[in-house]
């Protein structure tokens, strides 16, 4: 028998349509550094290039995170040959953390350049220049001329440093800056951008729930985009924090994860517990399609119902029936207000409420 493998497609709202309200004080200055201080800074930590997917393996060489480095050996010659000419070069664009150090926004691909060179490994290799002008052909950062590795280091980069001052509790501008600097290529996903400002506490939680055998069982094969430990988010967020709710829903769950980054709300043991349970009590009494109502998971079915059986789970009375558990399930998809606020209008707050309710009301009598 051949096992199929269920589409990871989630049919939910568009997060690229969700307009945030402008509510901010910025600001933003220019500053010129020389090219062997952006090394020294992004050796020491104090310079920190961000990733988009906790897959991707930090080399020793690195302290930050990173995107996939997607520039060709020939790019990466062709910038360092641009310096070493005298030539202009684009500017990078960083954002100033509550800690002081600096997050790349814009210029990843060429930082990891000038790192590889003044470290002189590129993808585990030696780097050392080809295509190039002759005079630098088979140079690495070491055994260029003195001169040459001096007009090197002194090259300035223009990075122009941006700072959210107010609100001062969370990061929302930051994350439409970095959809805004992203719009030349693949748009980035929200969880994506979460990944990439928040390195500790919760975002390396959900990437190790997301690992959960019930919760694999439920959602499918794993989302490349992240679709799936976003969901997990949202269950948090909906369960503990619904009555902060106020759309649009990617910025929702922004508000949450600064708040609770660190388990402020929340501890980790909590949140581990609640959401293995609930995964282990839907996949083995309503089954893996629970949050299907065609092929597609459906978000708005997923956050009510895990929210629902979550809130059963959380009383202090006995455990749930399961037989009871699949009845509270067919009936709840019967109802046509439930349906109208899984398939319309999801993001609403009025549809969020309502789905929620009818969820931990019917699961409630299991």
């Amino acid at each position: 028998m051949v096992t199929q493998r269920r589409s990871s497609a989630v049919q939910d709202i568009d997060p690229q349509e969700e307009v945030s309200p402008a509510r901010y004080s910025i600001t933003a200055y220019g500053a010129d550094y020389p090219v062997d201080g952006l090394v020294k800074r992004l050796r020491g930590g104090d310079i920190v290039i961000p990733t988009f997917d906790p897959d991707v393996p930090v080399d020793d060489q690195h302290k930050g995170y990173q995107r996939q480095f997607i520039w060709t050996k020939t790019q990466c010659d062709r910038f360092i040959d641009s310096l070493l000419l005298g030539f202009p070069v684009p500017g990078i664009f960083l954002v100033k953390r509550d800690d002081g150090k600096l997050l790349v926004l814009d210029g990843q691909q060429r930082l990891r350049t000038l790192l590889g060179f003044y470290t002189g490994m590129l993808r585990g290799k030696p780097f050392e220049l080809e295509r190039v002008q002759s005079k630098y052909q088979g140079k690495s950062y070491k055994t260029l001329d003195s001169d040459d590795r001096r007009r090197l280091d002194d090259s300035i980069i223009h990075a122009t440093i941006v700072r959210q001052d107010e609100p001062s509790d969370d990061q929302s501008s930051i994350y439409l800056i970095f959809e805004r600097l992203n719009t030349g290529g693949t748009a980035l996903h929200p969880q994506e951008i979460r990944v990439a400002l928040h390195r500790e506490g919760l975002i390396p939680l959900l990437r190790n729930l997301n690992e959960y055998p019930s919760w694999r069982k439920l959602y499918g094969k794993k989302s490349p985009r992240l679709k799936d430990q976003e969901l997990i988010l949202r269950f948090f967020a909906l369960l503990y924090w619904s009555k902060q709710y106020a759309r649009p829903m990617k910025d929702f769950l922004n508000r949450y994860l600064d708040k609770n980054e660190q388990f402020a709300l929340q501890e980790e043991e909590q949140l581990k517990t609640i959401f293995t349970k609930t995964s282990k009590t839907i996949a083995s009494t309503i089954g893996s399609r629970a949050f299907r109502l065609k092929n597609a998971v459906n978000a708005a079915v997923l956050d009510s119902v895990t929210v629902g059986v979550a809130n059963r789970l959380l009383s202090k009375e006995a455990p749930p029936n399961k037989t009871r558990i699949k009845k509270a399930y067919r009936s709840l998809l019967s109802k046509s207000k439930y349906l109208g606020a899984v398939t319309r209008a999801t993001a609403d707050e009025e549809s969020v409420r309502r789905r929620l309710n009818l969820a931990t009301k019917a699961f409630a009598k299991t």
